[in-house]
């Protein structure tokens, strides 16, 4: 998995016969994305000159990244290809646009599927998300099938809440089906302006953050985004939240501190996540949070603060580290297509039907 957030790639080996309800992670690895190639992906995420030729070589880059993660977890547990029955991979988003132009649209995730096929000798699982689309789906969030499968509890409403880039919330309710949807940015904006004025890639464990003061009228400013209002199914991407978005906002604000803003973005990363599960989910007994940003542990208090009432609790405590999920769920999503299952919630996508996700390239 390399997601929005783009600070690189993890993979799990993971068992997910191994009796029980709880999947087995055997090994995990983390590899950060080459810097030349980290840039180019950021780049193809907005109009651009050679976008094919550009798009093309990036994808065989990831490729050549993802078998790198998979030949070092192999020598880690020991294991040989074949003892693997299929690698399921995500691929780097650069376009996200469900529904749009012609009534379908389309989402982009660059990666040589076949390349990676050769690279590693296993069957490979990839391209994931466009089934749904062409279905009439939104094609994410798939991780709450994933989710319903490891978190759900049969007394109580849970809800999970992905911080990535952008931050995806999971409702898996005591009674009815699970549902999901992007409820807002996660990490992307925080991210983008650490590296603009802080010279960091991120805010470690939230440190900076805590440092300064939230700023009303940006935080108003920025919580009218439409997309937080709107209804599910619903996802979004750096398409949305981005450099022009943020900066439209902060020049709104007279004299803002980068400190200041810093603090009131990761504001709204709380509230915007925070709000949504009042609204669709105000019974929550327990949010389980998971993906890098929780390791923020700033983030982290104020959505205990902003949920009162709701337990916050990091994935970690129920025996699957935050960083390991969702590549534990693509791992979860090649086996559903190796074994002819869907993949896809409706209630979460909006998709017609169940629909088994995804394209094999054989080793």
């Amino acid at each position: 998995m390399s997601g929005t957030s783009l600070d690189g790639i993890d993979g799990v080996i993971a068992d997910l016969d191994a009796g029980g309800a709880a999947p087995r992670v055997v090994v995990h690895a983390h590899a950060p994305l080459e810097p030349g190639l980290r840039d180019t992906l950021l780049a193809l995420n907005a109009p651009g000159p050679d976008e094919i030729h550009r798009a093309a070589l990036a994808a065989s880059a990831i490729a050549r990244e993802y078998a790198a993660v998979v030949v070092r977890m192999l020598r880690d547990a020991g294991l040989d290809p074949g003892d693997v029955r299929a690698l399921g991979a995500h691929g780097q988003t650069v376009r996200h646009r469900p529904g749009e132009f012609d009534g379908t649209g389309y989402t982009v995730q660059l990666l040589d599927g076949a390349l990676l096929a050769e690279l590693t000798g296993i069957d490979v699982v990839c391209d994931l998300r466009r089934r749904d689309i062409a279905a009439g789906g939104q094609g994410a969030p798939l991780v709450p099938a994933f989710h319903a499968e490891r978190f759900s509890e049969p007394d109580a409403d849970v809800a999970v809440l992905n911080l990535g880039g952008i931050a995806n919330l999971t409702l898996l309710p005591a009674v009815g089906p699970a549902r999901g949807f992007d409820c807002g940015p996660g990490n992307v904006l925080m991210d983008l302006w650490c590296a603009r004025h802080f010279g960091c890639a991120f805010d470690d464990d939230g440190r900076l953050a805590r440092g300064g003061r939230v700023l009303p009228a940006l935080l108003a400013s920025m919580r009218a985004e439409p997309f937080l209002h709107r209804a599910p199914p619903k996802s979004t991407g750096r398409d949305l939240f981005n450099a022009g978005w943020l900066d439209a906002h902060v020049q709104s604000v007279d004299a803002a501190a980068p400190l200041d803003v810093l603090t009131t973005l990761a504001e709204l990363s709380a509230c915007a996540a925070a709000e949504a599960l009042q609204r669709h989910q105000p019974r929550t007994r327990r949010l389980v949070v998971c993906g890098g940003g929780a390791r923020n542990a700033y983030l982290i208090g104020r959505l205990a603060e902003l949920l009162d009432g709701s337990e916050v609790a990091l994935s970690d405590s129920l025996g699957l580290p935050a960083e390991w999920v969702e590549a534990t769920a693509f791992a979860w999503l090649a086996r559903q297509f190796v074994e002819g299952r869907a993949g896809n919630l409706p209630e979460v996508t909006g998709a017609k039907g169940q629909r088994r996700l995804g394209a094999l390239y054989p080793a």
